[in-house]
């Protein structure tokens, strides 16, 4: 076929691409055949005109003015750099829409569960390998040789017939002798390996050997299987017994396996357990927010210059990075509880941390979780689903993680890209912590182990703050502190004063107690002191003598020490 060339220049006559208004769209001859992407919000992407048509071609600012043939300017590369402009944004728009995609589908993998780490997942069973002698004990057979046959089919039927004929064909004839030949060589060389292996005493010996030779190595196998099941029964008396080394090297495991899923997004975690309120402490690493695509789409420019950036919402942004650093929290706290399964664990604190440039030397943290074991146990952390694949919840459970996270204790950003950090409940610092260490959760679960091992049971808290709760609780009879008491305790740098005192008293008297007690890791002041000894019912409790009590009744330490 022959294209109408122009005379003057050879060029192809553009006249050949001019669209009829009535006819089909003709094929862009610069166009690559892949159908633009979807748009992002926001991004206007105009249609371009059919390229190298003048009627159609917008002006060289790409307003979509309409180029007169006989107008300067007018030829045929005037629509060239409109069209250009407007396949490059949408090129550009697409590449921005496949980058959101990867970090959706990095979304959803940060929220499969990872597979169970506990004691009874590690521990390792011996399957004994059979042994297989060098020479096999059975001749060939002829099955393994003999070329396939038809087959077999009721007498007097058509396939009966058809298998007939195959029988009488000479090329299967051929193929069965070649295979009876290959049968009768192998079985003739079975055979004489069998007269050597009877009438040689090397070859006796050799087989002998190598068959104690497996022996050994499978009583080998065994007794290091039971030597590993041994030092794992080890470690888990050692974890159901609090030491800090067997609980942190579990749960390590544990935040480790739960990553699996993420490979492409490391979060390392520290881990810090602290005996004597049963808390683990974990440091979490969240990536930075800028791994949230900030262009949405391109837009041409108007200028006719390359396309113009659209970025995407501060807010959407926001949104996505919250959903993603609530999910690997959620995954982090999914594997310590399922790890937990001796239940030695009374809570888990978890602080989420962004470090590196432009963040103070510590990190930043994002957010922070103050979770004991009843609250793990009612929420369901993760959607259900098999570790490696995708959750079977519904799209809501799978989005929602945000508002999972918000339904436990915790406190989270509300800008990720200012940032505007928020206080750790609880952070992870010296193996003996001080008061303002502990969390909100953590210091009472201290308060209540304390008061319980002092003869108070039954408790019930009425109020708990960040640096103090209300409680009240019953004592035995038999105890030094017998029948209703009203629990008060406080973790202040200042002195508990007068007032404090008169303020317990008057909730014993609305609880109708028999008395009031009154924990501060501080002191008291003269004047306190002096109320609650012209008052029977009220019993003071300072630092020091607390410190004490902790160390006669649950055998810890309390670093002296204000927030």
């Amino acid at each position: 076929m022959q294209y109408p060339q122009n005379r003057t220049t050879g060029r192809l006559t553009r006249s050949l691409f001019r669209r009829d208004p009535d006819g089909p769209v003709p094929h862009d001859p610069l166009s690559d055949g892949t159908p633009p992407g979807p748009a992002a919000p926001g991004v206007t992407v105009p249609a371009g005109p059919a390229s190298g048509d003048p009627e159609q071609s917008g002006s060289p600012a790409g307003r979509g003015t309409a180029t007169a043939p006989d107008a300067p300017g007018a030829g045929p590369g005037a629509g060239g750099a409109p069209d250009h402009g407007v396949r490059v944004a949408r090129e550009r728009t697409a590449t921005a829409a496949a980058e959101l995609a990867r970090f959706l589908d990095l979304l959803d993998r940060a929220g499969r569960p990872g597979p169970a780490v506990d004691f009874a997942s590690q521990r390792r069973v011996h399957e004994p390998r059979p042994y297989v002698a060098p020479a096999t004990a059975e001749p060939p057979r002829w099955e393994e040789f003999a070329p396939p046959e038809p087959a077999g089919a009721p007498a007097g039927s058509a396939d009966a017939a058809d298998a007939g004929r195959r029988l009488l064909d000479p090329v299967y004839q051929r193929e069965r002798a070649q295979a009876r030949l290959r049968h009768q060589r192998a079985l003739r060389e079975w055979r004489e390996r069998q007269e050597l292996l009877e009438g040689d005493d090397d070859a006796r010996t050799r087989a002998r050997q190598d068959r104690i030779e497996h022996e050994r190595a499978e009583l080998a196998r065994a007794r290091a299987v039971e030597e590993y099941n041994a030092t794992l029964d080890e470690c888990r008396r050692a974890y159901r017994a609090a030491e800090p080394a067997a609980v942190e090297s579990l749960l390590e495991r544990a935040l480790a396996a739960a990553g699996h899923a993420t490979p492409d997004l490391p979060a390392a975690c520290r881990t810090v357990f602290r005996p004597l309120t049963r808390t683990a402490v974990l440091d979490l690493e969240l990536p930075s927010p800028q791994i949230v695509p900030s262009v949405a789409g391109y837009r041409p420019s108007a200028e006719g210059g390359p396309p113009e950036p659209v970025p995407r919402p501060d807010s959407e942004r926001a949104v996505h990075y919250l959903q993603l650093a609530a999910r690997l929290a959620l995954r982090a706290l999914h594997a310590v509880a399922a790890a937990d399964g001796d239940e030695v664990l009374g809570g888990v604190v978890l602080n989420g941390f962004v470090r590196g440039p432009g963040t103070p030397p510590g990190g930043c943290c994002l957010l922070t979780v103050d979770a004991d074991r009843d609250d793990l146990a009612r929420t369901r952390l993760l959607p259900p689903g098999r570790p490696g694949l995708p959750a079977r919840g519904d799209r809501a459970d799978r989005e929602d993680a945000l508002a999972v996270l918000r339904a436990l204790p915790s406190a989270v950003t509300p800008d990720p890209y200012g940032p505007a950090p928020v206080a750790p409940l609880a952070t992870a610092g010296a193996a003996v912590p001080a008061e303002g260490d502990l969390s909100p959760a953590e210091f009472a679960r201290l308060i209540r182990e304390l008061t319980a091992r002092m003869g108070l049971g039954g408790w019930t808290l009425r109020l708990r703050g960040r640096d103090g709760l209300v409680a009240v609780a019953e004592g035995g009879e038999a105890t030094a502190l017998p029948g209703r008491r009203v629990v008060w305790a406080a973790r202040r740098p200042d002195g508990v004063d007068a007032d404090a005192v008169r303020t317990l008293a008057e909730a014993v008297a609305e609880e109708r107690a028999d008395g009031g007690v009154w924990l501060t890791t501080a002191h008291f002041t003269p004047e306190a002191a002096e109320l609650a000894a012209a008052d029977e019912r009220l019993l003071l409790i300072d630092g020091d003598r607390l410190r004490l009590l902790l160390r006669t009744h649950l055998d810890g330490e309390l670093a002296s020490g204000a927030d």
